[in-house]
């Protein structure tokens, strides 16, 4: 059976990669901008998983038979969602904003065939950002910017990013960006892995 990753996010294709899943990685092309505007309100794990389900859904209409993998993180902190930085300075303000707090950072995946969720799961981390200077900021991102553009939280836990907390809590693969373990028991569940 193939399985198709409805992303074209680095960090989800290499945990894939290290677990040996073979797949084909196919972006979603849903507007994520859209449809978070309808969903102003909706509680971080709810809408991390509506997203997934809308990546899941857009790749497996398009291609039947297929199991499609959907999946998106969204880092709330003090009641405020945010969304990959778009610029450097964006970026510099997240992290202000982010420091001596607490972020929460969930992540959602989907299985979906013939148009149809067959599976769905949602896991959150909680990350303790330890109090940053804006000298660290500044030094932090000319050396991460722009490869942490495509992270939500600004940062990469595999590479510098590890320096931004002084406590973690919840799993590493859905700090990376995906639930790993449960979505490889559904793997097996759906016979793409062995059991």
């Amino acid at each position: 059976m193939t399985l198709i990753l409805a992303s074209t996010s680095a960090s989800r294709k290499a945990m894939l990669d290290a677990a040996g899943i073979p797949y084909v990685a196919q972006a979603a092309g849903v507007d994520e901008t859209a449809l978070k505007r309808d969903l102003i309100g909706v509680c971080p794990t709810q809408v991390a998983m509506v997203l997934a389900e809308a990546k899941a859904l857009a790749v497996s209409l398009a291609t039947p038979g297929a199991l499609v993998l959907g999946g998106d993180s969204l880092v709330d902190v003090c009641g405020r969602q945010f969304d990959k930085p778009t610029s450097r300075d964006q970026a510099a303000e997240h992290l202000a904003f982010f420091s001596g707090k607490t972020m929460a950072l969930s992540s959602a995946a989907v299985l979906a065939r013939d148009g149809h969720v067959v599976w769905r799961t949602v896991e959150t981390a909680k990350l303790r950002v330890r109090p940053l200077s804006p000298a660290f900021i500044d030094s932090y991102l000319h050396s991460e910017w722009p490869a942490v553009a495509a992270c939500v939280g600004v940062f990469r836990i595999e590479a510098r990013g590890v320096q931004l907390f002084e406590h973690i809590e919840g799993s590493h693969f859905t700090v990376l960006g995906m639930p790993l373990l449960a979505i490889l028991g559904a793997l097996r569940n759906q016979g793409v892995v062995s059991a």
